[in-house]
């Protein structure tokens, strides 16, 4: 099977840098079912094309597997799997691309961060839901996608066509995202695994859907065809993109009958949570930092009395999706003159953050390196200077509830804390800045470990 990612960015070689793989050199990766091979059948200044190659071995494949299956026909010596691109292509693709996935290019830093001209071609994928939902999963993330069905045979068109699409992807994302994107969903769109699916399924999902999966618009197919419809598993994994507070109370909410809670979703009541206490505090004029997908400004712009309401991310394309999600393009003039959206990141001083009767950082602290901390507090409390500061994090004690999950919340996490380091840090914070700080517990509390998430209001004093 095979796979290619080819630029035009000048000068085109550079992709060399971010795949850590030189241009000039064939190198081969052994897999437990195979041997993958990466080279380059064109490197210039104009274009650069990469091209993953793998080679099945149906005996080692046999052999990794064993006769505990959950798909048996995968165990057999004749199958499509050295052929079409599947969860072995994922697999491969994960191992030779670890680094340029996690979006870190030593040699080069800059090109990790921005968008390339990119075309992906993969000629013969099983897709289980044919042409039309390969569309509708790559096409939200930005991809001009080119998905033909494959004929079963091309001397019997009356037999019509085959599982398998030939695709091709056009876009301009960064390289890491690229990669992320086919490598969760290329066995989505097969709709099976060649390994058993394990409760370590739902890291590796969250991690490589991170800023794009809780706002795709076929988030919950994504995540119940990744983990092989374990119940269980999706449970764990919505929750855990509850934490992210990027998606939609839909997506946290199974479509299958039997397993429809009546209970309100954690993202659904932090939001509300934070909106009422806006409302409480009498703030006009409000600005989201780490503002994600826009679920926060799409409430606060349902409640007239905020007049201004602002929006920052550092992530451009978290704007670029809360723009499309809010319907930016269709927004009513009036509701449109109240929003304002930038990119920004919360730990530099920037003019534009001040001005405002309220600012909230809803789950943004934990994602800041613990080191980088005081510059946030200066920027928002020192040189922001908010009347009010709302600040949801996890409670790190709750996480005991949580089925599988092992580790924090969200592989973006860099810490979590406890109650009792919240109100340490926020006393501190306040006090240093001239605030201050009351508590408020978010979600369902548990008798021994506390709510969910919880809620520091910070109130200026002068």
């Amino acid at each position: 099977m095979l796979l290619t990612i080819s630029t035009t960015a000048t000068p085109a070689t550079d992709l060399g840098f971010l795949l850590h793989k030189h241009p000039d050199r064939v190198q081969e990766f052994s897999q437990s079912f195979g041997t993958a091979r990466m080279f380059y059948p064109e490197a210039d200044e104009s274009r650069c094309t990469a091209a993953l190659m793998l080679e099945v071995d149906p005996v080692a494949l046999v052999r990794s597997r064993g006769r505990n299956s959950p798909d048996f026909s995968l165990g057999q010596y004749v199958n499509d799997r050295p052929y079409a691109a599947s969860s072995l292509l994922a697999v491969a693709l994960g191992d030779v691309f670890r680094t340029a996935r996690a979006g870190r290019c030593n040699a080069r830093p800059e090109l990790a961060e921005g968008a390339l001209p990119l075309e992906i071609a993969i000629p013969a994928l099983p897709c289980r839901g044919g042409p039309d939902l390969a569309r509708r999963l790559f096409e939200p993330l930005g991809w001009e996608c080119e998905a033909l069905a494959v004929p079963l045979d091309e001397n019997f068109p009356e037999w019509g066509d085959s599982r398998y699409v030939s695709l091709r992807l056009r876009g301009s994302l960064r390289l890491a995202d690229a990669l992320n994107h086919l490598y969760v969903l290329l066995p989505v769109l097969d709709d099976g695994k060649h390994y058993w699916i394990a409760p370590d399924e739902v890291d590796k999902l969250i991690r490589a859907g991170e800023g794009w999966l809780a706002a795709h618009p076929e988030r919950t197919l994504i995540t119940r065809r990744y983990l092989g419809r374990r119940r269980a598993l999706e449970r764990t994994a919505f929750a855990r993109l509850a934490e992210v507070g990027d998606e939609t109370e839909e997506a946290l909410e199974p479509r299958i009958e039997e397993e429809r809670e009546k209970s309100v979703p954690l993202n659904t009541l932090r939001r509300e949570a934070v909106v009422r206490t806006l409302e409480e505090l009498g703030a006009a004029s409000v600005i989201d930092l780490g503002c994600g997908s826009g679920q926060l400004i799409g409430a606060l712009l349902a409640v007239p009395r905020f007049a201004r309401i602002t929006g920052v991310d550092v992530s451009t394309l978290a704007l670029t999706i809360a723009a499309r999600k809010l319907r930016l393009e269709r927004m009513p003039d009036a509701k449109r003159a109240r929003l304002t959206l930038f990119q920004g990141a919360l730990t530099y001083t920037d003019p534009r953050f001040s001005g405002y009767d309220a600012a909230v950082l809803m789950e943004v602290v934990e994602h800041v390196d613990p080191p980088r901390l005081a510059a946030l507090e200066r920027v928002v409390f020192g040189q922001a200077r908010p009347v009010h500061v709302i600040v949801t994090t996890p409670n790190a004690e709750y996480n005991v509830n949580y089925e599988f999950l092992t580790g924090m919340r969200h592989p973006d996490h860099r810490f979590e804390w406890t109650r009792e380091e919240f109100t340490a840090w926020a006393t501190a914070t306040a006090e240093l800045y001239g605030y201050r700080v009351t508590f408020t517990p978010i979600g369902e509390e548990d008798p021994e470990h506390g709510a969910p998430t919880q809620m520091g209001v910070f109130t200026r004093d002068h």
